[in-house]
């Protein structure tokens, strides 16, 4: 089993920035493939970003690209989401998740645990 606790979220207006953190721990945490989802109201959940533990290597939309870095610190267990030039769109529960056989980075099926998820406001 892993746990998963994130923690950042906020109220900030567009532009701004706020950095997600989601703490793991559990059997083997530090192994597992981990990312950032998200869901708006009233709408899927999607991916975000997402980092592989065995190289490091970094994945992230389109929209993500250039204002939202994933990075992870594995001997804290800690994976983050630094994110910048926030725009009303990006409003949405920010979710952490782990996986261990991660095949497609974007899926979210192919991740096994879940944190509760963190509030992102984006007022405009």
């Amino acid at each position: 089993q892993v746990q998963l606790v994130e923690s950042g979220g906020g109220l900030v207006q567009a532009g701004g920035s706020l950095r997600l953190s989601c703490v793991a721990s559990g059997r083997a945490a530090s192994t597992y493939a981990m990312g950032w989802f998200r869901q708006a109201p009233g709408r899927e959940r999607e991916f975000v970003a997402a980092v592989r533990w065995l190289g490091g290597t970094t994945y992230s939309t389109n929209s993500a690209k250039g204002r939202f870095t994933v990075s992870r610190d594995n001997a804290k267990n800690t994976l983050y989401l630094q994110m910048n030039n926030l725009q009303p769109d990006d409003t949405a529960v920010y979710y952490c998740a782990a996986g261990s056989m991660v095949v497609v980075i974007s899926n979210a099926r192919q991740f096994d645990y879940w944190g509760q998820g963190t509030q992102v406001t984006v007022s405009s």
